[in-house]
């Protein structure tokens, strides 16, 4: 039985400088927790350096597309202009003097150009007689005695145009009068 309380004792004894050896290595020094705070405050400032740079980024190429579109905004259209401007000045090179041949080559312009306003989403504003005048798509010129209802378009002076939604310029129109001296 000695051995045994001899080989109990042992086992304790050599257990216990490991137990200790553990404790010493989960208890780091001061010195060591300072440097791994400083690793740590390091990567740290690190990471918030390369979020701020990227963010710098972003806000750079976007200006740069803004400023891009801002410049090349109207190259759609541009575009779709080229065969206007070569028709007309055909129609100014040709020296027969036949007015059918103008004409026609004023309805191809034309008919171009209404090609040109369709691609880049430009339609025409063109309101009928006795159509309610719309503030927002029509501009009154002048006020006419009609037989038509008040605030309605008589006739036409100009058609409007709209870019998609947008009024590039109202329908100019004249409207009818109210009763009783007019609106």
């Amino acid at each position: 039985m000695t051995e045994q309380n001899q080989n109990v004792e042992n086992n304790e004894t050599a257990e216990m400088p490991q137990a200790e050896q553990g404790e010493a290595q989960e208890k780091p020094s001061y010195e060591d927790l300072e440097a791994k705070i400083a690793e740590l405050e390091g990567m740290l400032k690190d990471e918030q350096l390369r979020g701020l740079a990227n963010e710098q980024n972003l806000r750079r190429r976007h200006a740069e597309e803004i400023q891009a579109t801002h410049k090349y905004a109207g190259q759609k259209f541009a575009a779709e202009m080229l065969p206007v401007k070569d028709y007309l000045e055909m129609a100014l090179l040709d020296q027969s003097g036949n007015f059918d041949a103008l004409k026609m080559g004023v309805q191809m312009t034309l008919n171009e150009l209404n090609k040109a306003f369709e691609h880049t989403q430009i339609t025409e504003i063109n309101p009928q007689p006795g159509d309610k005048l719309d503030p927002h798509h029509h501009q009154a010129m002048q006020a006419v005695e009609s037989d038509q209802e008040p605030n309605t378009v008589v006739s036409v002076l100009k058609k409007g145009y709209q870019l998609a939604d947008r009024v590039l310029r109202p329908a100019m129109v004249t409207v009818a009068q109210g009763g009783e001296g007019g609106n």
